[in-house]
């Protein structure tokens, strides 16, 4: 048995557990006390490893790797832990002898709303992936109240509800307010000569401050023994209540420090499309870089007594631009807590500090006002400016004259700070996350950098974590590749996944294989039954898009082409039709109308289409209501087909692609990001590839874009469709409500570039290779050898294998072994 405790043992813990936190025997509890009951004995069991993992790095004194992110999107935490404990099925039959489904207790569990899309994701593969492959590492990222929202759909529209998922706590975290850090904001900078060791010392006054408690959250490695650490850090108030205002009546100032600590904390992202939503996004991103750093530096000097071989023992992965600020605030650590040397400061900075690019679109790029920036952070800004003043000297230095280059490159400019500039300037190593992505940075949005400076660049193609998107996710098609393969260390080498591939002529691998996705896909069917009222085929092509909602990534060519088939289908009632279940899931940030809109047409479609008889039910469309870890984990065992469409050239890497990939789903896709690679992989006759290239798109927008009126009036399907966004096809007959739509198609009245995103120019593409995939599938022999060679041929796909390759390339890290 894997536990290092016996099932009677176990049992005795949950029950224990009940009693003493609801004084209830376990069959009198509710289901979340039983999944409290469950967690608290699960974390037990995991505290030994954590206690010795913390102990053999202290004995090992190993380089740690801090990886600083805004967003951790981790799902649930009790199956995971189980799973990579090797202890799910033994606890699963503990329970069973105790009348309780281990399905069920995981269903009560939240998903920590520490995350939302692709970037928060990524990140918790990679705490997996560090921990499963025994490199000692922090997650550094806030531990938000409420998270980005909770979405429910109400008539269609996207509404953005509290996510509290702390409502009944987190069993699995803890509480570490001795590492508690000072964070200030705002003041004045006043300057001191000290003539006994004539230095110039910068005093910060008059500021506002939080107190940062860390709160810990243990990562699992899978089979070894080793629980690796997410910090997430809340807000709380150095004094909670100012009892001398309250006595004078200035009720406000006496709650003033909580209120600004429940702030910064309160949720992901906050709506910056405004000044105050701007400056909280900073805080937030100050907040936790500098309780970090701080913490880092402290856990550095405990055990050594040279700050300036920090960068011996820790590096700083700084995951997208969110966390850039950690350049100037470990200099400001170095130069004012430390009294270093600038130079000494820098070099220790930049030898310490590295930058994950997650974006090729300039305008995600982060920039901060500078009167913002300089009066909620003076003291971080008056560092930032020195930066710039002598990188701009090294510009001048190698291009003496040109103007250009210190516009493009400087890091303080039009007023703005320009986070990724400062990034790359300090940062040892600034990396793309697909080859494609890494290249375009290279030759387009970064050149400038690149000519100056090519040995910082690199590629880490992203991946994700097998042990959750299969092992967790999809159980039975984990067992079935156990079997066929005859080990089951594909769950830390995923390349011998390709052992399948001597399988996919065989009919009875097929069989097996394609009875495993129809039973996925029933278990799906069932999960939108309950949560839609929509009922499904299973027999039916799952054609699944799920991500953020975003118009890069064209769900409105998805949904327009629906809305084009259904045409077709009303138009030619006796055409053969294989039946199609299209999937949408997504989230649109709260500022993003556009993006709501697309959402608002998805499900007014759905109604219309799922509720025409006459068409015999040959499309369904749904619309899964707030898409996160827990249900994507059963809509990629489902899907059928991966929608990956993001204009080409626009999609840094993308991993839902991997994960689509890795349970048997060909992709759907454009020539962008990741996607690239996977049809490297899988050869292109196992994809379904359309649309202009990165080249192409490029040369466009180049050249002012294009003109889709062209499109429009030459195209009657495709003008049809465009027109019912505004004949009240689908708004009940009100020609307004998709005016905005139709606008950034046409250009009409509208601000942007006609068609940025290309949708009418990739239009006909796209229905061809969705009329290839239709042809593909009614072949099932072949299509089942398609899907089973995706599943093959993903080994590329693991996120252990990117983690060795920043371990090895980026971070030097070694590896510790922690003994049970």
């Amino acid at each position: 048995m894997s536990l290092k405790i016996s099932k009677t043992e176990f049992k005795k813990d949950v029950m224990d557990n009940c009693r003493r936190l609801f004084r209830k025997e376990l069959d009198e509890a509710t289901p979340q006390e039983q999944y409290q009951s469950v967690s608290y004995a699960v974390k037990d069991m995991i505290v030994e490893n954590w206690i010795a993992t913390q102990k053999q790095l202290t004995k090992d004194d190993p380089k740690i790797v801090y990886y600083m992110s805004m967003e951790f999107l981790m799902g649930r935490a009790l199956g995971n832990n189980l799973i990579n404990m090797t202890a799910y099925e033994d606890v699963k039959e503990a329970l069973d002898e105790l009348g309780i489904d281990l399905n069920f207790v995981e269903d009560q569990e939240p998903d920590p709303a520490l995350g939302n899309g692709g970037l928060g994701r990524l990140a918790a593969c990679f705490l997996d992936s560090l921990a499963s492959l025994g490199y000692a590492a922090y997650g550094c990222g806030i531990r938000y109240r409420y998270g980005m929202f909770k979405q429910k759909i109400e008539n269609g529209y996207q509404v953005e509800k509290p996510d509290n998922w702390l409502k009944y706590g987190n069993p699995f975290e803890l509480r570490r307010p001795e590492y508690a850090k000072e964070i200030r904001f705002g003041g004045n900078i006043r300057v001191e000569y000290d003539d006994e060791t004539g230095k110039t010392l910068f005093k910060q006054e008059n500021y506002e401050s939080v107190l940062a408690v860390p709160y810990d959250y243990p990562i699992v490695g899978y089979d070894n023994n080793q629980v690796n650490t997410l910090r997430i850090w809340d807000a709380e108030p150095i004094v909670d209540f100012q009892l001398d205002s309250f006595d004078k009546g200035d009720y406000h100032k006496a709650v003033e420090q909580q209120n600004l600590a429940k702030t910064i904390v309160e949720v992901l992202y906050p709506n910056d499309n405004h000044y105050a939503g701007k400056e909280l996004r900073l805080k937030q991103q100050y907040f936790f870089v500098s309780a970090s750093l701080q913490a880092a530096v402290d856990k550095y000097m405990r055990n050594h007594d040279d700050i300036r071989k920090l960068y011996e023992k820790a590096t700083f992965q700084m995951n997208d631009t969110h966390p850039t600020v950690a350049v100037a605030e470990l200099m400001r650590i170095l130069l004012d807590d430390y009294q270093l040397e600038w130079q000494e400061a820098w070099d220790v900075t930049t030898k310490a500090c590295a930058y994950t690019n997650h974006t090729i679109m300039a305008e995600a790029l982060e920039k901060w006002p500078i009167d913002l920036f300089s009066r909620l952070l003076p003291r971080v800004y008056q560092i930032i400016q020195e930066i710039d003043r002598r990188f701009i000297i090294q510009v001048e230095e190698m291009y003496p004259g040109n103007e250009d280059k210190k516009r493009t490159m400087g890091i303080l400019r039009d007023g703005q700070v320009r986070m990724a500039n400062l990034a790359i300037v300090a940062g040892y190593s600034v990396n793309g996350v697909a080859r494609l992505h890494t290249e375009i940075l290279k030759k387009r949005e970064l050149k400038d950098f690149y000519e100056m400076m090519p040995e910082k660049f690199n590629n880490k193609t992203n991946g994700i974590t097998q042990r959750r998107f299969l092992m967790h996710g999809n159980p039975l098609l984990a067992s079935w590749v156990t079997e066929k393969i005859g080990t089951k260390a594909w769950a830390t080498d995923l390349s011998l996944m390709s052992g399948l591939k001597k399988y996919v002529d065989d009919p009875k691998a097929q069989q097996e294989f394609m009875d495993i996705k129809y039973k996925n896909k029933e278990r799906l069917a069932k999960y939108i039954l309950e949560h839609n009222g929509i009922e499904v085929d299973p027999r039916s092509i799952f054609d699944v898009q799920v991500k953020r909602l975003h118009e890069y990534k064209r769900q409105l060519l998805n949904i327009m082409h629906v809305m084009y088939l259904y045409n077709k289908i009303k138009e030619h009632p006796e055409l053969s039709f294989y039946p199609r279940t299209f999937i949408f899931g997504a989230k649109a940030s709260a500022g993003y109308i556009r993006a709501k809109e697309i959402i608002k047409l998805i499900n007014s479609v759905a109604d219309v289409i799922n509720n025409d008889r006459s068409i015999n039910g040959k499309i369904k469309v749904v619309f899964i209501e707030d898409y996160r870890v827990s249900n994507a984990e059963w809509i990629f065992a489902a899907a059928d087909v991966s929608e990956q469409i993001s204009t080409a050239s626009k999609e840094a890497s993308g991993t839902g692609n991997m994960k689509f990939m890795l349970n048997g789903a060909p992709t759907l896709g454009t020539m962008d990001g990741a996607n690239v690679e996977i049809v490297e992989e899988v050869g292109s006759e196992n994809a379904f590839i359309f649309g202009m290239s990165s080249d192409e798109v490029m040369n466009y927008e180049k050249n002012g874009g294009y003109n889709p009126y062209e499109i429009y009036n030459n195209d009657a399907d495709i003008r049809r469709v465009v027109d019912q966004l505004v004949d009240g096809t689908y708004a009940d007959g009100d020609t307004e409500r998709y005016r905005d739509l139709y606008n950034s198609l046409l250009n009409t009245n509208c601000s942007d570039r006609a068609d940025m995103y290309f949708i009418l120019k990739d239009f006909r593409s796209y229905a061809e290779a969705q009329e290839r995939v239709e042809a593909a599938y009614k072949d099932r022999e072949g299509w089942a050898r398609m899907a089973l060679l995706n599943t093959a041929c993903c080994g590329k796909f693991s996120s252990d294998r990117t983690i060795e390759e920043y371990a090895k390339e980026i971070w030097h890290l070694h590896k510790i072994k922690v003994e049970a």
